[in-house]
């Protein structure tokens, strides 16, 4: 489980003790104030860290899309979304921060566990995850979303629901119903 400075007490440490611990080489220091175990299974530190200075931190846009195996691409960096107006954390990864509108922030968010420790990120569903690649398909590239939407559609998803998530988004019914459009 990730230690920070403040935690240390839970994994039977003072302050002093896990910068002692991380010294003596018990524990890796992964970023500005976040320590795992030397000794623990693997675990991809670019979540870790976001979730640790974020609780509300979000997989989103590329990142997510990879992740539900709908393009390709390996992403650059992390892509995260947080709650616009929330101040976007420095971060020691490689974590790109999009700030979301608070009001349509959860919609389509779920939690996934973080391999090889007891943490959950945020993560939206696939159909969140190309709805927004079409209204943020300036950022992403319009051919992403459409090789997106071109997977999912073959894996046999249901374009009524993405209409659904598309509705209740800014800039995304108009680009979507061209695309499943041109698809059909």
């Amino acid at each position: 489980m990730a230690t920070t400075p403040s935690t240390a007490n839970e994994a039977g440490l003072s302050r002093s003790g896990l910068y002692r611990a991380t010294d003596a080489g018990s524990f890796t220091r992964i970023a500005r104030g976040i320590y795992l175990p030397s000794d623990g299974p693997a675990a991809d530190w670019d979540l870790i860290e976001a979730v640790t200075r974020r609780p509300d931190a979000t997989i989103c846009l590329i990142s997510a899309l990879a992740h539900h195996d709908l393009i390709d691409a390996i992403p650059e960096s992390l892509d995260v979304a947080i709650p616009r107006g929330g101040r976007a954390p420095a971060t020691e990864q490689a974590i790109t921060w999009h700030q979301f509108d608070a009001a349509t922030f959860n919609l389509g968010r779920e939690t996934t566990p973080i391999t090889g420790t007891e943490l959950r990120i945020g993560l939206y569903s696939s159909e969140r995850c190309i709805a927004d690649a079409f209204r943020l398909r300036g950022q992403v590239g319009y051919e992403t979303a459409r090789d997106a939407l071109k997977e999912w559609l073959r894996r046999g998803g249901n374009p009524a629901r993405l209409i659904g998530f598309a509705t209740k988004l800014p800039r995304a019914r108009g680009p979507i119903l061209q695309a499943l459009d041109a698809l059909s």
